[in-house]
């Protein structure tokens, strides 16, 4: 047999079949695709290979998946801490958006975004932002994978005046990106209390024709309800439902705020529920109640949300809070184990958009996004079980290589298609282009 690419680990964790653990396999990866996964002595024996790496002490493991984040955000990580979520947004976030964001501020804080998930593992996320055609080129250009948003708000950005304006904007990304390998697009109205039910129609009608899903914050807050409930009459679930929008293309992202009845109602649509923990820990959001969901049979994945509100787009550091999140909440310390969450933050993410046929698990045919991490560390020693370590204590310092389609994108931790200190100075000088401005701003206003 000849690869382009053979790497011997010294564990592979594919995600599928579910608990296996590989010991002293080699994945062989041919066109940017994974060949074939066999021990590695008969690997060494059976197949010439182009390149041969050499990983003693690591687990190879899917690329991760983010499933929920707002990558140009990161320019804006530490702005306006502490905060509840609607104080943050109305009286902060949305005000500075407003005066900073425009092309170069999306294109710097995605640049820095790609950068820190790229070493953190992430091999695709899915993003929702302004200026999504922006946040697509760079992704392409660095080699990574991402669904883009097509954002849809109610109100005038410098983006777009109205919705039918960002939906208009959105049909011309998917135009631009329909083909391509490495972006996808979905629909992303920001949030039930964000959009109206005419343009929510739309985006109905147009995600049916294009076969995209719907990316959407829902029952985030307990705020969010009692809106609803008061300008609708109906809880926001509830008015989706009605509006024939939840489905198997709705990807619903917190669900903080659910009732036992409505846990069944997704389950019996196929709706897809995005975890994000650590966000919903730091805006107080409430606990969204996974292990119920999962045992519904609800499709759950894990996003770090936005740098503004989490402030990491670390997701292996997402993926342990979520486990000991998810056990304090059901009240079982059994409740999401450890290989679980591995599945939610690889599979379980790839599912929500479509994409488990291409990504999310290491078996023959797939795509070869593969990420090396390495357990040799003290922080991950001794090692009964690489799966519990990888989950409940390994770090994303020790992902030591990347690779998306077969191309490596991290070499011994090191960007091989970013220029990261270019992209760190050019953060830091947003960074005081920012700070200036605001504190000039908030001075302004007393």
């Amino acid at each position: 047999m000849y690869a382009d690419l053979l790497i011997h680990a010294r564990w592979i964790l594919p995600v599928e079949p579910a608990d296996c653990v590989l010991d002293e396999h080699s994945l062989a990866v041919v066109d940017g695709r994974i060949q074939a996964i066999l021990p590695s002595a008969q690997a060494r024996q059976a197949v010439q290979a182009a390149r041969e790496v050499e990983l003693p002490g690591q687990a190879l493991i899917p690329g991760l998946v983010n499933a929920h984040t707002h990558a140009p955000m990161t320019l804006m990580r530490g702005l306006a801490d502490d905060l509840p979520l609607m104080t943050w947004l109305n009286e902060h976030i949305w005000p500075a958006e407003r005066r900073w964001v425009d092309v170069e501020f999306v294109r710097a804080g995605t640049r820095l975004a790609v950068l820190e998930m790229l070493r953190g593992g992430v091999t695709c996320f899915n993003d929702m932002y302004f200026y999504p055609a922006v946040t697509a080129e760079v992704v392409a250009a660095a080699g990574q994978r991402a669904v883009v948003g097509m954002i849809v708000l109610d109100f005038p950005s410098g983006f777009a005046e109205t919705a039918d304006d960002y939906i208009d904007r959105g049909l011309e990304l998917h135009a631009q990106y329909r083909d391509h390998p490495l972006i996808r697009t979905a629909f992303a109205p920001h949030s039930p209390y964000a959009v109206s039910d005419e343009p929510l129609a739309r985006v109905r009608t147009l995600a049916g024709e294009l076969g995209v899903p719907v990316h959407m914050h829902l029952h985030e807050t307990s705020d969010e309800i009692e809106q609803s409930l008061r300008d609708h009459g109906e809880r926001p679930l509830r008015r989706l439902d009605r509006m024939g929008l939840l489905g198997p293309q709705l990807v619903a992202v917190h669900m903080t705020q659910l009732e036992p009845e409505e846990i069944d109602r997704l389950a019996a649509a196929g709706a897809q529920v995005v975890h994000c923990p650590e966000s919903n820990l730091k805006l107080a959001s409430g606990f969204c109640p996974v292990a119920g969901l999962l045992g519904a049979g609800v499709n759950v994945a894990v996003g770090t949300d936005g740098a503004a509100s989490n402030n990491d787009l670390n997701l292996l550091g997402e993926m342990r809070t979520a486990a000991l999140l998810a056990k304090g909440v059901a009240g079982s310390a059994a409740a999401v184990p450890a290989a679980e969450v591995l599945r939610m933050a690889t599979l379980n993410g790839a599912r929500a958009f479509g994409l488990d046929a291409e990504i999310g698990s290491l078996q023959p045919g797939k795509a070869a996004d593969v990420v090396a991490v390495d357990l040799s560390d003290s922080h991950t020693q001794p090692l009964y079980n690489p799966v519990s370590q990888l989950v409940y204590a390994a770090g994303r310092h020790q992902v030591r290589h990347v690779w998306v389609a077969g191309r490596q994108l991290i070499q011994e931790g090191q960007p091989t298609t970013l220029d990261a200190r270019a992209i760190i100075a050019e953060a830091q000088g947003w960074a005081q282009r920012i700070a200036e401005g605001e504190r000039h701003y908030q001075s302004s206003r007393k």
